[in-house]
């Protein structure tokens, strides 16, 4: 059966791929998910049109994080904490953290966007990855000082 795929699966096709499946793939999986329709004029179209506006989205969504990368490059956070015997950090700073020092200085950026490499339970100057899309990324500083007593 000739079906179009109107969403990615999984070692079988990308969306508005046309493909040749079983009768029984496509009649008791596919179609039932709503993952494919089958492949006449009218859902090949329609199919395509909706590539082309995802593909608009998608070109407008990675401007604006490419923007946002190019500010975030120069930007660096400052954290403080409380420290023990030899400068030793109590516990360490996280990626929550430094997503709460970016909201503050009024980046819209979540804790699962931040990479930070090695965990940092130092003072001193550490860096982290913010990661908009797979595509484009951003290293940014992150100063971590004494708090004052």
């Amino acid at each position: 059966m000739l079906v179009v795929l109107k969403e990615n699966v999984d070692k079988v096709g990308r969306i508005g791929d046309v493909i040749k499946v079983s009768d029984g793939f496509a009649r008791n999986f596919l179609i039932p998910k709503k993952l494919c329709a089958p492949a006449n004029e009218t859902n090949v179209a329609a199919i395509e049109h909706q590539k082309r506006m995802l593909e608009k989205k998608r070109a407008a969504e990675k401007l604006s994080a490419e923007e946002l990368a190019k500010k975030l490059e120069g930007f660096t956070c400052n954290i403080s904490r409380k420290v023990g015997e030899k400068d030793k950090l109590f516990g360490s700073v996280t990626s929550a953290d430094v997503a709460e020092a970016l909201k503050a200085a009024g980046y819209a950026i979540e804790k699962r966007m931040i990479t930070i490499p090695t965990p940092i339970k130092a003072l001193g100057v550490h860096s982290a990855e913010v990661k908009l899309l797979p595509e484009v990324s951003a290293q940014i500083k992150v100063w971590v000082a004494k708090e004052a007593e």
